[in-house]
């Protein structure tokens, strides 16, 4: 099995289209490809076909099944976040309602999580000859490196090789590319194998 993972400098630095086109273009290119989010947060849901009825998964992870020509499941985002408060979000995990997490239990909460996440990945590694992860937020927030199942450790997981994606159109996208590395403990800069600039529209030569 081959995998990469797509972290961002932030979040919406273009992670999700990221990771959509380059599940589209492996496809064609008769790869059997995956995607994979270990915890999304939003209210958008799809629900799967052909998995008992009322198995739900981010939408984004189900646009991106569709474009890696493979049929959206449960293990391609196996824990989704539905915000229900400022301090409270119910969690779907491997598609079904499992129970709800706040901010105050939220360390303790996610051991469970992470176990079933680096699971549902296992199994899509298995299966596939690739898988291209998405990140969540940034890698580099320190204060949540410990439990972090997402994006480095995810990587540390699975030894995959990782890419900085980087909005440019947000500024300071080198400054973001370098703050971000440097804040990665040496463990996790060894896996950094790459940057994208996202919605670069200038002259490549200025660049």
């Amino acid at each position: 099995m081959a995998g990469l993972l797509g972290a961002g400098t932030t979040s919406d630095a273009g992670k999700s289209a990221v990771t959509t086109g380059l599940c589209r273009a492996l496809a064609r290119r008769g790869v059997k490809v995956a995607p994979y989010k270990a915890q999304n947060m939003s209210n958008n849901s799809m629900v799967c076909a052909g998995s008992g009825g009322g198995v739900e998964i981010g939408r984004a992870q189900w646009v991106q099944a569709l474009a890696a020509q493979a049929t959206p499941e449960a293990a391609m985002n196996p824990v989704l976040l539905k915000p229900g408060s400022e301090h409270r979000s119910h969690v779907v995990l491997m598609g079904r309602p499992w129970g709800a997490v706040s901010s105050s239990d939220w360390l303790d909460g996610r051991r469970a999580l992470a176990e079933a996440a680096h699971a549902a990945f296992d199994d899509l590694a298995a299966r596939y000859d690739v898988v291209i992860a998405e990140g969540a937020g940034s890698p580099a927030e320190i204060n949540l490196r410990a439990g972090d199942y997402v994006n480095m450790g995810l990587a540390q997981h699975a030894g995959l090789p990782t890419v900085v994606v980087g909005d440019i159109d947000r500024g300071g996208v080198f400054a973001a590319f370098l703050g971000t590395v440097a804040l990665l403990s040496p463990e996790d800069q060894a896996l950094v194998a790459g940057f994208v600039i996202n919605k670069f529209r200038g002259a490549q030569a200025l660049l």
